[in-house]
């Protein structure tokens, strides 16, 4: 078949639907509806002429010809990427696309300087067509190490092999209740016992993001994919659980939200920039990389 630029689309859908592990989950992700998604999905089956996947109520599924197709589909897409940045390159300018996958929540940390970066290379080029993608932690990895995105800003307990990590700053978690739950207002010496019987978030979100070995009881009673999913969980006053002390100031400065013994309760964890060196090696990825880099102080 010849590929023309309707196929790139499909294509482009094909790969975020796997990738999300299905089409529900992808409707956020594309900004559009699933009814539109799985239109695409027919298509690129039709215009294929094979069955990409299995899909209803039993979940989704790719089959044998679906998992080639999107093997073969990251390796078009990242030479049409390599191809336009090539051209770029060749004009002896700052052009094209850069993509970055980026956890939740970052946006209040001060001591990210993501926006800052990108306007430093905003200022140096008007070429440039910033991508940003707010993904969970191995989202983030996943789309560094298939080429889908230049650069990742995330976390990682288990690094990927072929993947760069280069840490940024740390990031402080402390453990929360909100008004309303019997520690908030309690008696210090009470905590403890209060704290033995609470209900702890458990995050499926990989910040924490393995079960702590903290002695608290983590019933599964209230699971989150999310920092925002704990924040809401958190405000029920049913619950306590573990957040970034950038994004819960937000609540402890209404009175709303309260670290509990944030002494012996917190945890931080490097927030790293991910780049793969197969997929980052032209000049604009390296401009952005160093610009992150620089606009971290992290020495080049």
């Amino acid at each position: 078949m010849q590929v023309q630029d309707v196929d790139l689309r499909l294509l482009r859908v094909f790969v975020t639907i796997v990738e999300c592990g299905g089409l529900s989950a992808a409707e956020s992700r594309l900004n559009i509806g699933r009814s539109t998604i799985s239109a695409h999905l027919s298509d690129l089956e039709i215009r294929l002429g094979v069955k990409l996947c299995k899909r209803g109520r039993s979940g989704f599924e790719l089959t044998e010809p679906g998992r080639i197709t999107y093997q073969a589909s990251l390796e078009l897409l990242q030479q049409c990427e390599a191809f336009a940045n090539t051209i770029a390159s060749s004009k002896q300018q700052l052009s094209g696309r850069v993509s970055i996958a980026i956890i939740d929540t970052l946006v209040s940390d001060p001591h990210c300087k993501v926006a800052q970066a990108i306007a430093a290379l905003k200022d140096k080029s008007d070429n440039i067509q910033f991508d940003l993608y707010v993904c969970e932690a191995r989202e983030v990895e996943t789309a560094v190490a298939n080429g889908r995105s230049l650069l990742g800003i995330g976390v990682s307990r288990h690094q990927i092999r072929g993947l760069d990590y280069t840490p940024l700053h740390y990031e402080t978690n402390y453990l929360y209740c909100a008004a309303g739950h019997p520690l908030f207002n309690c008696a210090e010496q009470d905590t403890e016992k209060l704290l033995q019987r609470a209900e702890v978030i458990t995050s499926n979100y990989l910040r924490d993001k393995e079960r702590r070995n903290d002695g608290l009881h983590y019933p599964n009673s209230a699971i989150a994919y999310h920092d925002e999913g704990i924040a809401h969980l958190i405000l029920t006053g049913k619950f306590i659980g573990y957040l970034p002390e950038h994004y819960a100031r937000y609540w402890v400065d209404k009175g709303l939200f309260k670290a509990i013994l944030p002494a012996k309760y917190s945890y931080q964890i490097p927030l790293m920039l991910i780049t793969s060196n197969q997929h980052a090696n032209t000049p604009l990825a390296q401009a952005m990389i160093k610009q992150i880099k620089r606009s971290h102080a992290v020495k080049l």
